[in-house]
């Protein structure tokens, strides 16, 4: 069964960092696998954030977060991250990770609010 967590969400003010980890298991991250972050606010649609394919590392971004997210991966460990810097409050949602277009994470709650 294949399952993915996410942790590093919270509370931080404008302005500020947080770094978003999910680790996968019954799933081996391998130069195939390509790795998602969207995210749900509220009221709203889900939104595509970041992607990194597997075979070049190659990273996209929403016009919204580029230049202040970062979208990594560390196959040895399974786990895919999110560094998110220059925080605005319209950053705040329900952020899941998402692998192969297939799994999910349950998501995790960033608030940015001061």
């Amino acid at each position: 069964q294949v399952q993915l967590v996410e942790s590093g969400g919270g509370l931080v003010q404008p302005g500020g960092s947080l770094r978003l980890s999910c680790v996968a298991s019954g799933l081996t991250f391998s130069s195939s696998t390509t790795l998602k972050w969207y995210r749900r606010a509220p009221g709203k649609e889900r939104e595509w954030v970041a992607t990194i394919t597997g075979t070049d590392g190659i990273t996209n971004y929403a016009a919204s977060v580029k230049c202040r997210f970062t979208i990594s991966r560390d196959n040895a460990k399974n786990t895919v991250y999110l560094q998110m810097n220059s925080l605005k409050p319209e950053d705040t949602a329900v952020y899941c990770c998402n692998a192969r277009n297939i799994y999910w994470g349950q998501g995790i709650q960033v608030t940015v609010s001061s």
